[in-house]
């Protein structure tokens, strides 16, 4: 596994729709060491998700973990087939660091995927997970968090000075 170099807000691959993942590459060493890559990086950066093309990879494959039971989760191919509510949230971006705003997402998500295995599967988000599966989805068709935050609400957070 391998720490991959993140891609920041102006480079013009996160502009990008990402190309679908077929289902015979799936299983292929690349691909699986794609995921395994994408993980350890999204935990280096302590991120509750990422798209491939946020490590220069135009293909349809998210990850996210939400640090619970469940440990990381990884969507292949993901499609939004249905949301519902709303809610106004905190949102962040690897690709945007230390910059958060406030934007509206869907309260629930029901979304179809396939795993790392193959499997097609669906899933019913609500909340959190609803929030991320929308905002790396959204990543996949070329849409930035930057582009949908409620006026006003950007904020720049000084990072902390590391203490090594």
């Amino acid at each position: 596994m391998a720490i991959r170099n993140l891609r920041y807000e102006g480079d013009e691959i996160l502009k990008k729709t990402s190309r679908e993942v077929p289902e015979e590459d799936i299983s292929t060493q690349k691909i699986q060491t794609l995921i395994d890559d994408m993980i350890e990086t999204m935990h280096k950066f302590n991120g509750v998700g990422l798209a491939a093309v946020q490590v220069g990879v135009l293909k349809r494959l998210i990850v996210i973990d939400l640090y619970d039971d469940k440990g990381p989760i990884v969507l292949i191919n993901p499609v939004i087939i249905k949301t519902k509510g709303e809610q106004e949230v905190e949102e962040g971006c690897l690709s945007f660091p230390n910059q958060f705003a406030k934007v509206v997402r869907p309260a629930e998500v029901v979304a179809e995927y396939t795993d790392r295995n193959g499997k097609r599967m669906r899933v019913h988000a609500k909340e959190l997970l609803a929030q991320a599966i929308a905002h790396e989805v959204d990543h996949l068709n070329g849409e930035l968090f930057i582009d949908k935050i409620l006026p006003g609400t950007l904020e720049y957070i000084e990072p902390e000075e590391s203490k090594e």
